[in-house]
């Protein structure tokens, strides 16, 4: 039986590897872990089961510091993406395998291409997400405020886009006032999504005191825009209830935020531009009603002023012929009532000594009616249940009627019988 070391067994290994495989490969894998030490970063590259998202393979791997110094900066200039753990990459590997640290991959290149169309596929599944629930269009189809003045801001106190953006909306060449509140959030690095999550909450919590909320980011590498293509921020921005400007400060890719908010510019200054331009929209607006005013006031009043003068040169003979009129109207009606009272007093000197003796006839039937209304209040009186409960009976009630046979209570009925001092509740056995 041969016998040998486990360093003889992995240096065979070694030698076999490096015989039998070809020099490179280009390999498809996502990024679990990149770590830098000493300007060499060390990766672990994972392949996950499509169906269950379990690990079906993983290794681990090296970029050594002289090719990580070039890689890095051109992967992210190409891709507007951090190298982080969490994305898909296509690089090109040498396989190693060493005595005492086991099997690696050599990271020789990188094609930035194979990372973009994984992100941009990642765009397209929030947005088909977003469709698919109805809310894509949601934030766009809000009305912009004709006089949106008052203004929530979410950005990093310290950007410089948003001084920029400030400073425009304060010196406007139109004078207009803006109240501006700045709810503050990271702008790059992991915690974008949470802090803008945040900041929206905030506003929404005091959504009737703003027209309009805007998001800007001025500066800073493209690489951080990841932040911003996550389906948690993009359904918040799609069903917030106020538009929603965008002015995130890239010029070459729109982010899933972009494409769902409300307005999307470039800039943080042209997101005040565009604030600006609906202020003075409605401004113009209101001096062209102005103007249409003005206008037909003074058509109007030339026009009424020719009625009135036409008016005034008929009054005289028209005064004349009413006051006439009303004269023989009253002449007329003072005759009507003098023979109406005359009419009148001749009827009641008639009437009376009649009404004198029909009242005679009915004064006896008038009295024996109220003796017999007497009476009839007596017997009911006497019949009344409170009569009755006085003279020692008592009435007996389930469920708030009268009870009238027995044979209608059924054991564990409540009852409640009712005497002239009180009432008595019982249980049916």
């Amino acid at each position: 039986m041969q016998q040998i070391t486990l360093y003889e067994l992995n240096e065979l290994v070694r030698q076999t590897l490096e015989l039998g495989m070809p020099k490179t490969y280009w390999v498809q894998a996502e990024l679990s872990e990149v770590r830098i030490n000493n300007g060499h970063c060390y990766v672990e590259f994972v392949q996950k089961d499509k169906r269950g998202n379990s690990l079906v393979a993983k290794a681990r791997g090296v970029i050594w510091r002289n090719v990580y110094t070039a890689l890095k900066p051109y992967f992210e200039h190409a891709t507007g993406q951090q190298f982080t753990a969490g994305i898909k990459v296509l690089v090109e590997v040498s396989v190693s395998f060493h005595e005492l640290y086991g099997y690696s991959l050599n990271v020789m290149d990188i094609e930035p291409s194979y990372t973009l169309g994984d992100m941009a596929r990642k765009r397209q599944e929030i947005l088909r997400q977003l469709q698919e629930e109805g809310v894509l269009e949601l934030n766009k189809e809000l009305d912009m405020p004709m006089l949106p003045k008052r203004i929530a801001v979410i950005s990093s106190p310290t950007a410089a886009g948003y001084g920029d953006f400030s400073n425009q909306l304060t010196n406007n060449q139109g004078g207009f006032y803006f109240h501006t509140e700045l709810f503050p959030a990271l702008m790059q690095g992991d915690g974008v999504e949470q802090s803008i999550l945040r900041a929206l909450d905030n506003i929404y919590a005091r959504e009737e005191e703003f027209d309009v909320v805007v998001i800007i980011r001025g500066g800073g590498a493209t690489s951080d825009l990841t932040g911003f293509d996550t389906y948690p921020l993009a359904a918040a921005v799609a069903q917030f209830p106020l538009p929603i400007i965008t002015g995130i400060g890239h010029e070459r890719d729109d982010t899933v935020l972009d494409m769902i908010s409300h307005t999307r510019v470039k800039t943080p200054t042209a997101a005040a531009e565009f604030l600006i331009g609906q202020m003075q929209l409605a401004a113009d607006e209101l001096t062209d009603l102005a103007q249409r005013l003005n206008k037909g006031a003074y058509l109007l009043l030339y026009e009424n002023k020719e009625l009135l003068l036409h008016l005034q040169s008929r009054i005289p003979a028209k005064a004349m012929q009413r006051v006439s009129d009303d004269r023989l109207y009253l002449q007329k009606a003072k005759h009507r009532i003098l023979q109406g009272a005359m009419a009148h007093v001749n009827y009641q000197r008639q009437a009376l000594p009649l009404l004198s003796h029909l009242l005679q006839m009915a004064i006896p039937q008038v009295e024996k009616r109220r003796y017999q209304l007497m009476l009839l209040q007596q017997k009911i009186t006497d019949a009344s249940p409170e009569k009755l409960l006085a003279k020692g009976y008592s009435i007996t009630l389930s469920k708030g009627k009268v009870v009238k046979d027995a044979k209608l209570l059924k054991p564990g009925d409540e009852i409640t019988t009712r005497l002239k001092q009180g009432e008595i509740t019982s249980i049916v056995k």
